[in-house]
């Protein structure tokens, strides 16, 4: 288990980091296992560090990303009918954008089984995935859209110029926040964009985790966590600058960044109008942080009360979702079986495994509907509208569905 013998630097300001929260000895968000893997279970500490200089707050360490990402992992961004909306109605922003020349060259980082691309594909424009797992960009390939299974890097994007030509737009969705090396990945963009051509990603905002104390939102995986400043700093490191920020409802709170060379394009009102509402915030400031500490720790205590007192009336408590985001709330919290019974989730390849860590069964959503229990913990809070609506009939059966966003109430 990793220790901390020295203070860790920006991966961006290359300045020392102050540490700000830390959760503890954590596995991996996606870490699902059987019970013959318990033993050899993957652990490190999660803990966040904030850089005054970048405004970039960030992960003091960061599992190799062959340990996250491979030919087993277990997300697929297609199955949410949601998400499907939104993926196509990006891709329909970028078409209609008037930034795509002639002939135009998309690329997208991270695109997952093709849920944005193939509506690029659909529409016959030249495009390419980039797809570090093998197994979710076999089925982006199987659904048509062109593929590779590689991580991002500068030299990646040398070899993609060298065989496609430069790209009108580089795309990524919830990705970038997952990449260690965010100054090689700019330096590779820097290098595959067109001289007139966009760079547009989204991750979870820094403010909305702020605001709404959505804690879950921190695991491996997430080792960055944006804000309009910190990109802004980040990018113009190389020449690229942030032409425009549009919010977006996906994950709970979502910034879509809009970026371009230097001059390309003109700069959208609404990025002095972001930066001066995240300085009203306080996300520029390390004070901000020591705040948002103390608003965990009334959370996890919030959330075990609770949790008790069920226990203590005989409540059957199960979770709904086996997300990424569950794994950082059951394990700095201490929440295992006796507390939580099950996990339902639709993803086949978590079904029969238990969960990081504190090792509760994950079972399928068939299972939930013939043991329906008193209260479900609403793991995939994000989520939230389109899984009351597929649960309605449980709902009026007398089920409850707790969340801790942005407190601990019943939806």
């Amino acid at each position: 288990m990793p220790q901390y013998e020295h203070q860790m630097l920006c991966r961006i300001a290359e300045q020392p980091l102050t540490p700000v929260v830390d959760f503890g000895m954590q596995p991996l968000g996606n870490g699902f296992l059987t019970e013959n893997e318990i033993s050899n279970e993957y652990f490190f500490r999660l803990q966040l560090g904030f850089s005054e200089e970048s405004t970039l707050l960030q992960l003091l360490r960061q599992p190799e990303p062959e340990r996250m990402f491979h030919n087993q992992y277990p997300f697929f961004s297609g199955t949410s009918s949601v998400m499907g909306t939104h993926f196509q109605t990006f891709a329909t922003w970028v078409i209609d954008s008037g930034f795509l020349g002639d002939d135009p060259f998309v690329v997208e980082l991270g695109c997952n089984d093709g849920v944005m691309l193939k509506h690029f594909a659909s529409g016959g424009i030249k495009h390419l995935g980039i797809e570090p797992a093998e197994n979710v960009a076999e089925v982006a390939n199987q659904n048509g859209v062109m593929t590779i299974s590689e991580f991002f890097s500068e030299s990646l994007a040398e070899s993609v110029l060298e065989r496609h030509g430069p790209a009108d737009a580089i795309l990524a969705a919830n990705v970038l926040c997952h990449i260690s090396d965010l100054r090689g990945v700019i330096k590779g963009f820097k290098k595959l964009l067109k001289p007139n051509g966009i760079i547009a990603f989204e991750d979870p905002y820094l403010g909305d985790i702020i605001s709404k104390t959505s804690f879950d939102q921190i695991y491996d995986e997430h080792v960055f966590l944006f804000s309009a400043h910190s990109v802004q700093y980040a990018f113009s490191l190389e020449g690229i600058e942030l032409i425009d920020v549009q919010a977006q409802s996906t994950h709970g709170g979502s910034m879509r960044y809009i970026l371009a060379n230097r001059g390309a394009h003109k700069i959208s009102s609404s990025v002095e109008q972001t930066l001066r509402q995240e300085q009203k915030q306080g996300l520029h400031r390390i004070d901000t942080f020591d705040i948002f500490r103390i608003n965990i720790e009334k959370s996890r205590k919030n959330i075990l009360a609770e949790l008790n007192t069920l226990k203590q009336r005989g409540a059957l408590v199960a979770g709904y979702g086996a997300t990424s985001k569950s794994t950082t709330i059951l394990n700095f919290c201490g929440i295992g079986p006796d507390l939580v019974e099950f996990i339902c989730d639709t993803t086949p390849l978590k079904q029969g495994k238990l969960s990081p860590g504190m090792h509760i069964p994950v079972v399928s959503h068939e299972f939930f509907q013939q043991n329906p229990p008193d209260v479900s913990i609403l793991f995939a809070w994000n989520h939230g509208r389109e899984i009351m609506s597929k649960e309605s009939a449980y709902i009026e059966a007398g089920g409850k569905f707790l969340t801790h966003v942005p407190h601990v109430h019943y939806v």
